[in-house]
């Protein structure tokens, strides 16, 4: 008897297309809205070409910073879901994932049995990045838009954006900034799922184009975290790829207080040089020559690694091989005992963990 096991990226890199269900959805706007609600606006606003501040209200619609008046900052999308529903049905449904999922994710058919993982499809940030790409195509049918970078990395999805006259704009290669000068003021920019960089934006910002911002509320989530430990004086630890768009927009919102510093490690195994430096069997120079490309600019171990405030790239799995809470508890047991839900903080480390006063945040 021969088997398949349909996985998300299978299952989307053919011509089967999937999606949660409805009620799914519903549930988890319901959740995002009442989590938001009571919530300070955390998008990222440079502040005006006069100098003055950002705005602070919820409210998704920003000014023109031409003077024109014109709304200019999208994060709501445009009341168009009814329009586009049809078309975002058939371009991420399918009837044999509805077949599978009433015979509790099992088809046998003769000798052949397939098997779709109970866990698949798009995250809800994802599937209302993608509802506010549609819907901004429909609301701008003859303006020139274009997206920053790919709003996931679903060749499926993205080749669906590109069929409806979406330009990407995509990051120079290693991770570098996007080139927005060929966009002028008429055009729509799409901010991807990911979010963008604080430089990035700015720019975006003071062409004065219509920005159409898809950044999941777990990345804002995770921004709120990275720009308290600048705001306190702690360096952000991240867990991600340096290269990766979600991580570089992380990573700048140190950026936003002077002296914030942040420190990018992928896996256990270069969380764990990182242990090293600090437990004094690797020099600063060994550590930086392997991470440069992963620290801000000018960082200075002995300077940058006393405290240090822990933030995850949503999109890295909490595996085995991910430097997790747990995994810093297991290596430096002296955190534990004042560690709480959110923090970690060692007042001194002893012979169980690193030979100075390091202080960690989660």
């Amino acid at each position: 008897m021969a088997y398949f096991r349909l996985t998300p990226s299978s299952v989307l890199r053919g011509t089967l297309r999937v999606t949660r269900s409805s009620s799914f959805i519903e549930a988890h706007y319901r959740l995002a809205t009442a989590r938001f609600k009571g919530m300070s606006d955390t998008s990222v606003k440079a502040p005006g070409p006069d100098g003055s501040a950002a705005p602070t209200t919820r409210n998704m619609q920003a000014s023109n910073p031409n003077g024109t008046g014109a709304p200019t900052y999208f994060r709501k999308g445009f009341g168009l879901k009814s329009e586009i529903q049809s078309e975002l049905e058939s371009d991420y449904t399918g009837h044999l994932v509805d077949l599978l999922k009433a015979r509790d994710y099992t088809l046998t058919a003769g000798d052949v049995t397939i098997r779709l993982a109970r866990e698949f499809g798009f995250c809800y940030g994802v599937e209302r990045a993608v509802d506010y790409a549609y819907q901004a195509r429909k609301k701008f049918p003859d303006r020139t838009i274009y997206l920053a970078g790919e709003i996931i990395h679903n060749p499926h999805v993205n080749s669906k954006l590109r069929a409806m006259g979406i330009t990407f704009l995509m990051p120079e290669s290693g991770g570098g900034h996007i080139d927005f000068s060929g966009v002028r003021a008429e055009d729509v920019v799409i901010l991807p799922a990911f979010g963008v960089t604080i430089s990035d934006f700015e720019t975006l910002r003071k062409i004065g184009c219509v920005m159409v911002d898809t950044t999941c509320g777990s990345v804002l989530n995770v921004w709120k975290r990275v720009e308290s430990y600048a705001r306190d004086g702690f360096t952000s630890l991240i867990h991600g790829k340096y290269y990766h768009e979600e991580t570089r927009a992380t990573a700048s919102q140190a950026e936003k207080y002077e002296g914030g510093r942040y420190f990018i490690v992928r896996n256990i195994d270069e969380a764990g040089l990182l242990c090293d430096f600090i437990e004094g069997r690797l020099s600063a120079s060994a550590l930086m020559e392997r991470f440069a490309h992963a620290a801000s600019p000018k960082f200075d171990p002995a300077r940058d690694l006393q405290r240090i405030g822990v933030a995850n790239q949503t999109t890295m799995s909490l595996a085995s091989r991910s430097p997790s809470a747990s995994w810093w508890d297991r290596r430096w047991p002296v955190l534990a005992a004042t560690s709480t839900r959110s923090r970690i903080s060692a007042r001194s480390i002893r012979s169980a963990a690193p030979p100075r006063n390091v202080r960690m945040r989660w």
